[in-house]
């Protein structure tokens, strides 16, 4: 099967990709009021995308953002290195079992060794949903039991 898409890791300028994305997300994630309706000005976003710790990868499919990965870089302190921590991974229903998710995964795996991380990791919900994401996570990299607690600002 020839790959059709071409992966792209977003810039400063990136705005209108980055919009994209965050469209994206929205609908594949069922929340559009948390990535449409509260998206940040271009100047939080070009801040952002030329942070040294956020990464953002797209997959584009004739012009269009059909996959997207939103990452942070976790600077350790134990030791000289940090990990990649996937915050969020999303793929077009339509272009879903094509290896997108993970061809992202692939590229930031790139940019981590660059950066000297060690380790990606990810979470995952657990409702049925979401069992297509433990699969291809079960598949790429070795699965812990976690809790996970929100714990409130104020």
């Amino acid at each position: 099967m020839t790959r059709r898409y071409s992966i792209k890791p977003l810039g400063a300028d990136d705005l209108i990709l980055m919009g994209d994305m965050l469209g994206l997300f929205g609908k594949a994630f069922g929340q559009p009021d948390v990535y449409d309706e509260k998206r940040p000005d271009a100047a939080y976003l070009r801040r952002l995308l030329g942070s040294d710790t956020f990464v953002a990868l797209v997959a584009e499919q004739d012009g269009v953002v059909v996959g997207g990965l939103a990452a942070y870089e976790l600077v350790k302190f134990e030791q000289a290195r940090s990990e990649m921590y996937i915050y969020d991974l999303a793929v077009d229903e339509s272009c879903r079992r094509l290896g997108i998710a993970t061809a992202l995964i692939e590229a930031l795996k790139g940019i981590a060794a660059d950066r000297g991380a060690w380790v990606i990791y990810v979470q995952a919900d657990t409702g049925p949903e979401d069992e297509a994401a433990i699969a291809l996570y079960s598949r790429l990299g070795v699965r812990e039991e976690v809790l996970h607690f929100d714990i409130p600002v104020s």
